[in-house]
């Protein structure tokens, strides 16, 4: 039987009744903090890792446009397969700007266990 992940939550919390960083115990949930991590995150803004991130946050400063949709999925695809390449295989992104949002559907496969998962992320620009 496969030991449980010990994982941080996302965002970082404690856990008052332990007195601790709050741990992820659930693994598709502990994914899914890791993908928005990727996606959320701007390249540059962690330090030890300049190129990390997709940077769908800047797209705030885009037009909110079939293109800049089209823009957001490369971005995306390409960040999770780099940063999360050993963990999921990105099977597909779609991007659609709708009035102030851009919605991205995730689909990906689990590595591990070959699940096929679906994550919705809007974001408001």
């Amino acid at each position: 039987m496969p030991t449980p992940i010990q994982a941080l939550s996302f965002p970082l919390a404690v856990d008052a009744g332990l007195g601790r960083l709050r741990q992820e115990p659930d693994p598709n949930r502990y994914l899914e903090q890791l993908i928005r991590q990727v996606i959320l995150t701007a390249p540059g803004e962690r330090i030890h890792r300049p190129d990390f991130g997709a940077g769908l946050q800047r797209q705030v400063f885009a037009l909110n446009s079939s293109a800049g949709a089209i823009l957001a999925e490369t971005s995306v695809y390409q960040a999770l397969e780099r940063w999360l390449g050993a963990l999921i295989r990105v099977d597909k992104v779609e991007a659609a700007a709708r009035d102030e949002l851009l919605e991205i559907r995730i689909t990906y496969i689990v590595r591990q266990r070959g699940d096929r998962r679906f994550l919705n992320v809007q974001v408001d620009l």
